[in-house]
């Protein structure tokens, strides 16, 4: 397996148990605020933390309720204590979660978390509220497939990368587009036909970048694309883009602004879309799985113990996961791929197709070639 897959794949194994972590601690509610959230940056001096949260308890001391005052005292008392275990701060930063989760009022029932990311921090947060601030880790949990991006108008177009809610700008261009009003001497069919060429090659321009800087990203999904509607629809129905480029466009969203406010536009308006698309990659793959049940079964297999076997044999291409199964077995399944180049693909349970998988027993396979059992 090359070291890109490698790393792809443990990316993917890191991001589950992450998200399992998440929506653990996402069912915890405070009274409340007193469930405490620290996020410690990577390489952040740890005794530096410790100092500032011995401090909040001294100033937890002004709360007035005497149940809130003793519940964020004791979560953040709780909270040193299990930083103290800690000879330094780990290399990707820490996340660390405290607080009084009991279900009954009055009951007192204190726990502690805390989580290196996969991938390092890059900031720090204190907070006490009624409920953890998790928006950081449901950040890197959330899959990282990547997207073209273009906002464009008659005069500028700015193209980039999406990672993730990432943006990555790439390319910058300006039109030589007179303005409205022309200069003296000039007729109104003349003005209006130099206007007219200076946009054909603004976008003639565009489609150049669009097709240099996306056409062979093998591991790009689609492309975004936005600006006034007049404009788009211009651009993409005229004849100014290659049948490939054009058939990778995904959506086309009206946007006020161009540059890097329209891109941040384009992301914002484009989320229905991203979330249907990743639903429809899950979709696309587990019935590309029941389909091959139905008409060539020796080229699939499901269940824990035949899926097992297969691997061992090295005739798994894609193993399917239920992102329901547990730590343990996914640990298991993951030590066993490693040397056999099989893609590990994490299926959620928010279609059908992926309920079905969770009742089948969460596991199942795409094979290399047949098996007969």
């Amino acid at each position: 397996m090359t070291d890109k897959k490698e790393k792809l794949r443990i990316s993917t194994k890191q991001k589950l148990k992450l998200k399992h972590f998440v929506k653990e601690l996402e069912q915890h509610r405070g009274r409340h605020t007193e469930l405490v959230t620290v996020y410690i940056p990577s390489g952040y001096d740890m005794n530096k933390i410790i100092n500032h949260l011995q401090q909040e308890q001294g100033t937890a001391s002004n709360i007035k309720s005497s149940s809130t005052r003793k519940n964020v005292q004791d979560a953040l008392e709780r909270m040193i204590q299990h930083l103290k275990l800690f000879k330094r701060t780990p290399d990707h930063g820490l996340a660390v979660f405290s607080g009084n989760v009991a279900e009954r009022e009055g009951q007192q029932d204190f726990k502690v978390w805390s989580v290196e990311p996969p991938i390092p921090f890059n900031q720090r947060l204190y907070r006490c509220d009624k409920e953890f601030v998790l928006d950081p880790l449901k950040e890197i949990v959330e899959h990282e497939d990547v997207y073209g991006m273009v906002v464009l108008d008659r005069r500028d177009a700015t193209l980039a990368l999406l990672k993730g809610k990432t943006i990555v700008p790439l390319q910058k261009t300006h039109s030589e587009v007179p303005g409205k009003i022309r200069a003296g001497g000039q007729s109104a069919p003349r003005f209006a036909r130099l206007r007219e060429g200076a946009i054909k090659d603004h976008y003639k321009k565009i489609a150049e970048y669009m097709k240099n800087q996306f056409l062979f990203l093998k591991d790009m999904k689609g492309i975004l694309v936005g600006g006034p509607s007049t404009t788009t629809n211009d651009f993409i129905n005229k004849g100014y883009l290659t049948t490939d480029v054009k058939n990778k466009i995904i959506t086309v969203k009206d946007l006020s602004y161009t540059g890097e406010f329209g891109l941040q536009e384009l992301l914002e308006k484009c989320q229905d879309v991203l979330a249907e698309e990743e639903v429809a990659k899950e979709k696309k793959l587990m019935q590309r799985f029941f389909n091959l049940l139905a008409t060539k079964p020796e080229t699939v297999s499901y269940g824990e113990k035949q899926v097992k076997e297969c691997i061992v044999m090295g005739a798994v291409d894609t193993l399917l996961l239920s992102e329901n199964l547990s730590d343990e077995l996914l640990d298991e399944f993951d030590e066993m791929v490693k040397k056999v180049g099989t893609e590990i693909e994490v299926i959620s349970v928010e279609t059908r197709e992926g309920v079905q998988l969770k009742e089948m027993g969460g596991v199942a396979a795409i094979l290399r070639y047949p098996v007969h059992t």
